[in-house]
């Protein structure tokens, strides 16, 4: 994390690809940021002070304490955290509205579609205790069709939105699992480019290296485990 006389912002955070976007972003930008761990194996996220900041019960959540007008604001959601970061530093969040739509667009694709869809397709695929085929094709056939919009996306320009911006920070963690999503990237060769270019960027290292240790801490196939992850309700 770079040196800065800016105190830390508090990061709420496990390392998955909701958590990377933040750290990723964070690393780019050169703030100073402090992690608090919440242990969703554990069921950390449940926790009332968490649910403070993350009335979702979902991280990754920050606690800015230099806000707007230098006051502390928490943030919850990855999407509104990239924006707020990108407003905040006046970094790869572009100021001209025409830019900013074109990141607007393909950041809230990922929100809606490239997460989401991509995790119902590693729940179906690994975590699922009994395997359902029809699950298992609807999710992984759905990610198929996702990684082609971002290859015909990415075959007259270098990053989704033409710089490099808040949006490849969102949809990188995700493609870099490929793989667990029952897909080939060799089959979307500008993607492929795209992510290994991205995935080469020191900062996106750093911040996908940011506690990877726990993340052999959680396993998702323990029925426990599940059980927080999979099985709640209203509370």
């Amino acid at each position: 994390m770079a040196a800065s006389t800016q105190q830390p912002i508090d990061l709420y955070y496990w390392p998955t690809p909701n958590g990377w976007k933040i750290t990723i972003m964070l690393e780019e930008c050169g703030l100073p940021y402090a992690i608090h761990p919440i242990n969703i194996g554990k069921g950390d996220q449940f926790q009332p002070e968490f649910l403070a900041i993350s009335p979702n019960n979902k991280m990754p959540a920050i606690v800015d304490h230099e806000g707007p007008d230098g006051q502390p604001i928490s943030v919850f959601e990855s999407g509104a955290i990239l924006q707020y970061l990108g407003r905040k530093t006046g970094q790869f969040y572009p100021q001209d509205e025409r830019a900013r739509i074109e990141v607007d667009q393909w950041l809230f694709w990922q929100m809606g579609g490239f997460g989401p869809m991509l995790g119902q397709t590693h729940h179906f695929r690994i975590y699922a205790p009994e395997q359902v085929p029809y699950a298992i094709d609807r999710y992984t056939n759905e990610t198929n069709r996702l990684y082609g919009v971002l290859n015909k996306r990415l075959e007259d320009r270098e990053f989704v939105a033409g710089e490099y911006s808040i949006a490849d920070m969102a949809i990188a963690p995700w493609a870099k699992l490929w793989e667990r999503q029952g897909q080939n990237i060799d089959e979307f060769p500008h993607a492929k480019r795209w992510l290994e270019t991205v995935l080469a960027r020191p900062a996106v290292q750093r911040g996908i290296a940011v506690s990877s240790g726990d993340r052999e801490k959680t396993d998702l196939t323990d029925p426990k485990v599940q059980a927080v992850l999979f099985g709640q309700r209203a509370r």
